[in-house]
């Protein structure tokens, strides 16, 4: 068959079927003939494979599906690797929200000191599969979702030849809220858009080229979820959700620590439930327990990153790439979530004029942290580590600095090659 190869690698994650699930909604604008599902864990990945073929028939999606552990095999000629990773399972995640919470501190996946160890365990696995795409496949693409998302594009495009999009679905939040909010096409909003992922602010927001008016802004304030709406009204920019701990950090915290169960123990229970559905062999749609686990919305932003580059058709869309002078005062190099035009070419940050001055601050503080936990990753640098923690305004203090990167290490040893030797 003629067509495009496309790689998912971290195919054993409960998120999968969506992508089928896109691929197949597209299949008359990006003609893929073969999906190689790649995962490490083989029980995962046959259940997958079987669940896969199963909902590619139910929504009469005629393509070849396949699995294996080899990712050499996974990316030479494809068109498109998708990337899905989560370095040390749910149980290092479960590590990455107590340690913190022990010292008083967010504990959070992607944000603060749980986003660190995170990066600390990815960064290296995915340079791995950065380096293989650029020896397998070196014109394919890299459409990534692996958290921290973009940490993981500044270490990526700053240490290999690889193409990269770093996709996060917090993006388009400012567009789904206005859309709802104003009962018109999400297509036709627009609007500036600056920061990291999980730290970013929306702004001049359009419908059809036409600014909002303040009334029509307040009632997009109203759509948005995890911070004060008063306080996004009295700011007149739309933040991240993310930015809940950072706005709202003592009383996030306090949550955190009265809950009985973190995130992370609560999507192994999630995970349990979704993946004893995709193994029932009459299982032939997306189970309902998967709409509990969160976090959708990746395969939207993808396929529509997927069909622009393939297709050429000059897309608009939120994206992590490097700023190459788009944001004013950011280093060249520095990854940054912008708004991107998208074509066959590649992706192309819109430059950014008059950015508010809210905000950039903590950007930019965010930004330092962001790059010493990248050469920490790279390099095993236990110093640049510490340096990260002191500057990443969740952490701060030397005093627990010290201490913190001491136990999320030990935790993670088995995922630290570059810190411990254990190559």
């Amino acid at each position: 068959m003629s067509g495009l190869k496309v790689a998912i690698i971290g195919a054993g994650s409960s998120y999968s079927p969506e992508l089928i699930e896109g691929f197949a909604k597209m299949k008359d604008r990006l003609p893929i003939s073969e999906i190689v599902l790649m995962d490490i864990d083989p029980k995962r990945l046959e259940i997958m494979l079987g669940f896969c073929t199963r909902f590619a028939e139910f929504l009469d999606f005629p393509v070849r599906i396949r699995a294996t552990t080899d990712r050499r095999d996974a990316i030479e000629g494809a068109a498109f690797v998708n990337v899905q990773i989560r370095v040390g399972g749910n149980a290092a995640r479960i590590f990455d929200e107590k340690i913190p919470n022990k010292h008083g501190l967010i504990g959070q996946e992607t944000t603060g000191a749980g986003g660190f160890a995170k990066a600390l365990r990815t960064i290296p696995v995915m340079l791995d599969i950065a380096r293989d795409v650029e020896r397998y496949s070196p014109d394919a693409w890299i459409i990534n979702y692996t958290n921290p998302a973009g940490l993981v594009t500044e270490a990526v495009t700053k240490y290999s030849k690889a193409n990269m999009a770093g996709l996060c679905s917090g993006g388009l939040f400012p567009r789904y809220w206005t859309a709802k909010a104003l009962g018109v096409d999400p297509a036709s909003v627009r609007y500036d858009f600056y920061g990291l992922n999980h730290l970013n602010y929306a702004w001049n927001i359009t419908v059809d080229g036409r600014p909002i008016t303040d009334e029509e802004f307040d009632l997009a304030a109203d759509k948005t979820f995890s911070l004060d709406r008063g306080m996004v009204k009295h700011l007149r920019i739309l933040p991240s959700p993310y930015l809940q701990y950072f706005y709202h950090r003592k009383a996030r915290v306090k949550e955190q620590l009265e809950a009985p169960l973190t995130r992370g123990e609560q999507v192994q229970l999630l995970e349990k439930e979704v993946f004893e559905a995709y193994a029932d062999p009459n299982q032939r749609e997306k189970p309902a327990a998967l709409a509990k686990r969160g976090g959708g919305g990746y395969s939207e932003v993808a396929l529509g990153i997927m069909e622009a580059l393939h297709n050429d058709t000059d897309m608009w869309g939120v994206v992590n790439v490097p700023n190459r002078g788009a944001v004013p005062l950011m280093p060249p190099g520095a990854v940054v979530e912008i708004a991107c035009k998208v074509d066959k070419k590649g992706i192309h940050p819109i430059p950014l004029k008059d950015i508010p001055a809210f905000g950039w601050g903590l950007v930019s503080a965010v930004k330092n942290y962001e790059q010493l936990t990248v050469e920490a990753a790279v390099h095993g640098d236990k110093e640049k580590a510490l340096q990260a923690l002191m500057a990443n305004p969740l952490v701060g203090e030397y005093e627990i600095a010290v201490p913190l990167l001491d136990e999320l290490l030990d935790a993670n040893q088995a995922y630290l090659p570059r810190f411990f030797g254990n190559r």
